[in-house]
């Protein structure tokens, strides 16, 4: 089958990079395509923007390279469009809690068409011979609570709760997208399926056992759930809960405690550190006592010790310091707002919400930022009597480093489209 890519280049703020190229369950967007795609595409052809279909007679799988989709959801798609034997287009009901919670607030990409939304994923069985249909492809959506919260914090919502999907699809259109897609859709969504399996699968319950017993561990440390790279030293007083994956080259310090992540290779996870329901890129260093909860840190940066991060989706190459606080609670309760695909402030449907930060920024310690608040990539924060409370979005013209004697030490390495190197000051 062929398979044809729709280029969205569109960069997506505070990194000023594409879809494609940011990272999701610690892997670029587009390698993650690829490889879910495998087993159905022979060859592919690339289409810039405005570019036309190709003519081909035979099976077509089009889509836009800002998708994240899971196994369990392009395979359902693909079965169900090969019985049609006519083109379909991916499609969801307003209906579908999943997407109506989490995939269509500040996204660009649906079109609407009554009470559906359409996607950009097509399958044509013989080319582009007729118009496609709409499949609305059922996300599967178990309500899964992540916080039991006092009634002044929970107002008319009750307790705080996800649409967790069985079968995931999200269109990557701003910067709180990668966060559903790595926590909500992702990380949450292994979670469900291995408690529904322990819960109907007798055999699988029963191997876990044996193999806990075997190793003389707890259930949820034991080797079935919690997978571990070459060449890992992991201290014995840390405490590690699958589902969990840890890569090669792995270093977890002593009272390190890590539940349901996603651990790249070559991470130093130090002394008391606080992992849950997150993402490590490859290369992180995690000082001691850091704390990410719900947060998705890209390749190769740092954050420092006592520094805590909820809800958080944090670029490559970029350190942040000792101390730093992301708040992700509005103490008066109004809605908590964020940049959409238009780059348009809007309602993000999420009570708690935390902040983003961009590749290659330098935040100092003992900084605090807002809910939802974006940190341009290469900004660099000094924490001042002037500037210690981030209460707005922060761009590359209000870097501190522009004021700075050595400011071309700091290179600009991800421009906002549209704009040139400002001259230091």
């Amino acid at each position: 089958m062929l398979k044809v890519i729709l280029q969205a280049p569109r960069p997506i703020p505070p990194f000023n990079e594409p879809a494609r190229d940011l990272r999701i369950q610690n892997v670029p967007l587009w390698l993650w395509q690829r490889d879910l795609l495998a087993p159905y595409t022979t060859r592919e052809i690339e289409i810039a923007p405005n570019g036309r279909l190709p003519f081909e007679h035979e099976a077509m799988l089009v889509y836009r390279d800002n998708l994240f989709f899971d196994e369990f959801y392009i395979n359902e798609f693909i079965r169900q469009a090969k019985q049609r034997k006519h083109p379909s287009r991916a499609a969801f009901s307003i209906d579908d809690l999943a997407f109506r919670e989490h995939a269509l607030p500040l996204s660009t990409s649906y079109t609407p068409a009554g009470n559906l939304y359409l996607a950009d994923l097509w399958y044509y069985p013989n080319g582009l011979e007729a118009d496609p249909d709409p499949l609305v492809i059922d996300m599967q959506a178990r309500e899964v609570g992540y916080y039991h919260v006092p009634s002044y914090m929970a107002g008319e919502r009750g307790d705080l709760v996800y649409q967790v999907p069985m079968r995931a699809m999200i269109a990557i259109d701003c910067w709180a997208h990668i966060f559903i897609a790595d926590g909500v859709f992702g990380l949450f969504a292994r979670g469900v399926r291995f408690e529904n399996r322990l819960k109907t699968d007798l055999g699988f319950k029963l191997e876990l056992i044996a193999t806990a017993v075997y190793e003389g561990r707890q259930l949820l440390g034991c080797s079935k759930l919690v997978t571990i790279g070459k060449n890992c030293v992991i201290d014995p007083h840390a405490v590690i809960h699958g589902p969990t994956s840890i890569g090669d080259n792995v270093t977890v310090g002593a009272g390190a405690v890590i539940e349901n992540c996603i651990i790249g290779n070559n991470v130093n996870v130090s002394q008391g550190v606080q992992l849950m329901l997150s993402v490590v890129g490859d290369g992180t260093f995690l000082p001691f006592r850091a704390a990410l909860f719900m947060t998705t840190i890209m390749e190769n940066s740092m954050v420092a010790q006592n520094t805590c991060l909820q809800m958080c989706v944090v670029g490559r190459n970029t350190f942040l310091g000792a101390g730093t606080t992301f708040t992700d609670y509005n103490l008066i309760p109004a809605p908590i707002k964020a940049v959409d695909g238009h780059d348009e402030l809007k309602n993000s449907n999420r009570p708690v919400l935390g902040g983003a930060v961009g590749h290659n920024c330098r935040i100092g310690a003992g900084m605090i930022i807002y809910p939802a608040r974006m940190i341009e990539s290469d900004v660099v924060l000094v924490a001042s009597k002037d500037r210690r409370v981030i209460d707005r979005d922060v761009k590359f013209e209000d870097s501190d480093h522009h004021k700075l004697r050595n400011s071309q030490l700091h290179k600009h390495l991800y421009s906002r489209r549209g704009t040139k190197d400002i001259e230091s000051w």
